[in-house]
């Protein structure tokens, strides 16, 4: 009888065991499969826009460039790296003026031409896959399932959660709130590019808002980040005349980042009218020329991420 006994309570332990590794298996694979396991919900072709420009513009004057400027007939890029305060209160950050023609245009691209969750590169791996003179990290959609996501004019993901940021076909930026103004009506009204990040930093040049408490969305490991951060952001002083700005953060007497209020300012400060904050932390990179100019984390080591904004070459 006692061994009987001791037979069924170690069956009862192993059945209970099976039961316990079996739930950590399914929790593991569901977390994997949402964060890590790539899905693509389309393949992309390659812009050809670089291709085209050139053709246009075989006879203009050959591009002029250096470590931190390019310029050609279509388009001109200026960078400044720039460094204020001192001790643990330093803050190192690049801007890139970027002014555009009316036939070339900013672009962008997907990690690995793919569309879809967890499909991710460096910056400046799609950079250099695109001919990219100039690139920053976008809104790293694939990390998420929600928000509108129009590229090149195509719908890819309309899933209304936030406020957005539009680029419309004359060169103008746009922001919205992605649960009052519909995909058809973005389209109808010319804009060609979304991102789903935020917040609104600018509108007609004042701050749009007192960022007291910022959360993009509800993913697993998501915290405020009005704090000072790593940042990436976009503005526009005129219509096809952008300001990109990379904030490195997070490395102490480098650089401690930006408050959102900070870097809601330093567009205001620089001219701009209307102003967007993308993807920051590790994700914010600036890529120039075949090189990352600026210092992800402080460690020189960027982060992969599923999209970026780019400036192709056109000359």
């Amino acid at each position: 009888m006692i061994t009987i006994f001791r037979r069924r309570k170690k069956t009862k332990i192993a059945v209970i065991a099976a039961v316990f590794l079996l739930a950590i298996g399914a929790i593991v694979y569901k977390l994997a499969d949402r964060y890590l396991i790539e899905h693509v919900e389309a393949v992309v072709e390659p812009n050809r826009a670089t291709a085209q420009l050139t053709s246009a513009n075989s006879s203009a004057a050959p591009a002029q460039s250096d470590d931190w400027n390019y310029e050609d007939a279509n388009e001109s890029v200026h960078i400044q790296k720039v460094q204020t305060g001192s001790g643990s209160d330093t803050i190192t950050y690049y801007v890139a003026d970027v002014t555009l023609s009316g036939s070339a245009n900013l672009l962008t691209a997907f990690a690995k031409n793919e569309f879809g969750t967890n499909i991710v590169q460096n910056t400046s791996t799609i950079a250099a896959d695109n001919d990219a003179v100039f690139a920053i990290n976008g809104d790293y959609y694939g990390f998420r399932n929600d928000g509108v996501v129009i590229r090149g004019g195509k719908v890819y993901r309309d899933e209304p959660a936030r406020d957005g940021l539009a680029l419309l076909s004359d060169g103008t930026l746009q922001t919205y709130d992605e649960e009052e103004t519909s995909s058809d009506e973005l389209l109808a009204e010319g804009v060609t590019d979304t991102w789903s990040f935020g917040p609104i930093l600018l509108q007609n040049g004042e701050a749009a808002g007192d960022f007291g408490s910022v959360k993009i969305d509800q993913n697993f490991g998501n915290r405020s980040i009005q704090d000072a951060n790593p940042r990436t952001g976009i503005g526009m002083i005129s219509p096809n005349h952008f300001l990109f700005i990379v904030v490195d953060g997070r490395s102490s007497g480098y650089s401690r980042g930006m408050t959102l209020a900070e870097f809601a300012n330093l567009f205001k400060d620089l001219g701009a009218t209307e102003a967007y904050n993308l993807d920051g932390g590790g994700s914010s990179t600036m890529y120039f020329m075949g090189r990352v100019v600026n210092d992800p984390l402080g460690k020189g080591n960027e982060r992969s991420v599923s999209d970026i904004l780019y400036i192709p070459k056109s000359a």
